[in-house]
């Protein structure tokens, strides 16, 4: 059996691995790179292998950097089932159209910019896929309950444990044969931080013999919620009461604009905000929060308590979602009272860009950053304390307050990372840490040694490991 390490090692986005035996040749994940200047170029070459000759993929959870070069795969000849839990599909029936959708907008604004400086040199850009590849792709889609086994191939077993990090997102339990042989593999995927509001803790594993671990932040500590709650009270009353500005908050549509919402609709509750006109600029988060509200069951405890105040309070606290563009575009005129929530998350793409380039240049406003910010994105630029940036062909200086609310993140830290390996009964076989910049799975390797006497390998991009 050989593992391949397509993506998703030494970075957070692409993450894809292939798995080959003498019986079958399957995916988990299949995500698209995301951030810097390389990442069109390897999505494009993606593909080291034939896709016509994948008999099946198994998905973690629908961040479009584990899904979203699924259509692309699809395209390219790819025709075999792709397993995911009931509330994953639901998210990507929206997700992939959408990226799809965004990917088209953006290659023709690149288009059009070329021909106004006649520089096509007889072609144009094209997306990675099209909505009607995306639509067509979606029919390969297979539900599947958490915690259930399912055989994807007679010489494969599978099981979805929760993993914590966003509605239906998974850790994956795999029992493969391969000669006479047969080995357990767990992918972590992405995994939650125990007591993080709305979704469930992650599920324990006790036993593996191959480990891949998701590392985002393996080198670091997430502030306690109570201190993370009062930096986000200080920020929003300080910027609207104060400072008389906008709240700007760049968030991915699936998962943290939904938690986001959860903690202002709480934090109105109880007394610690007042009045705010709440924003959420995105037709995706609209759909996502709409799927959220169709599987209450995976919720936890204080996440529906919440929305059964918020039902039965005869909507005191007003959340409007914009859908039409011109609406979208109306926001730009509100100087001051309004928290805007947009994607994307990392400010790569859509509407949020749009948002920044109005409020960046106000020192009265802020943007509050409450996720992981790649490499080589703006987000991560306005993260490390850029003074200017440019948009849309244009120069603006950066005068807004940055807050960056790391508690809120959907990833554990390594306290959560390691407090997760420390339920298995006895060290795997190898260990793989992925998902992860350089230093963070270095660090996390290195605490692992240290506190769990494990030793663990951090894979290089492309490289292939016999099991």
């Amino acid at each position: 059996m050989q593992l391949t390490f397509l993506g998703g090692v030494s970075e957070v986005t692409g993450s894809s691995y292939l798995i080959e035996t003498s019986h079958t040749r399957f995916l988990v994940d299949c995500g698209m790179f995301q951030g810097g200047r390389e990442a069109d170029h390897k999505n494009r070459a993606a593909f080291n292998f034939d896709p016509e000759q994948i008999d099946f993929v198994l998905l973690t959870h629908a961040h479009i950097d584990h899904s979203g070069l699924l259509p692309r795969l699809s395209s390219w000849g790819f025709r075999g089932p792709v397993f995911a839990t009931e509330a994953t599909v639901d998210l990507l029936k929206v997700m992939l159209k959408d990226s799809a959708y965004i990917q088209e907008k953006e290659v023709e604004w690149h288009n059009k910019a070329k021909r106004r400086k006649r520089q096509l040199s007889g072609y144009e850009e094209a997306p990675l896929y099209t909505v009607a590849q995306a639509e067509a792709f979606l029919r390969q889609l297979r539900s599947v309950n958490y915690d259930a086994e399912i055989s994807p191939h007679p010489t494969v077993r599978c099981r979805f444990r929760d993993a914590g990090h966003i509605l239906g997102s998974a850790i994956i339990e795999l029992w493969v044969e391969s000669g006479k042989k047969q080995k357990k593999l767990v992918f972590s995927g992405d995994l939650g931080q125990p007591g993080h509001p709305i979704v469930r803790d992650p599920t324990s594993i006790q036993q593996t013999d191959i480990l891949l671990i998701e590392s985002t932040y393996g080198n670091r500590l997430h502030r306690t919620m109570p201190d993370t709650i009062d930096e986000l009270v200080h920020a929003i009353n300080d910027t609207l009461h104060r400072k008389g500005g906008n709240i700007i908050v760049p968030a991915f549509a699936v998962g943290r604009t939904q938690e986001l919402l959860f903690l202002l609709v709480d934090l109105h509750r109880q007394g610690r905000l007042g009045e705010m006109n709440i924003y959420v600029d995105s037709p995706m988060a609209l759909a996502a929060t709409g799927i959220t509200l169709q599987h209450i069951h995976l919720l936890d405890k204080e996440a529906t308590e919440t929305l059964q105040w918020f039902n039965n309070s005869g909507h005191q606290l007003k959340i409007n979602f914009v859908q039409e563009v011109e609406d979208s575009i109306t926001l730009n005129t509100i100087q001051q009272g309004a928290i805007i929530i947009s994607a994307s998350g990392m400010c790569e793409a859509g509407r949020i860009k749009y948002h920044l380039k109005y409020n960046l240049p106000r020192p009265e406003c802020t943007i509050l950053i409450t996720g992981f910010q790649a490499a080589g994105t703006l987000g991560r630029r306005l993260v490390d304390g850029v003074k200017q940036i440019r948009l849309f062909g244009e120069e603006l200086p950066v005068r807004a307050d940055i807050y960056t609310i790391g508690g809120l993140s959907a990833h554990a830290d390594q306290a959560g990372l390691l407090n997760w390996l420390s339920h298995f009964n006895q060290a795997p076989e190898k260990t793989f840490i992925v998902h992860g910049e350089p230093g963070n799975a270095a660090a996390l390797a290195s605490a692992m040694e240290q506190k769990l006497t494990w030793h663990a390998t951090v894979p290089q991009r492309l490289t292939s490991i016999l099991l």
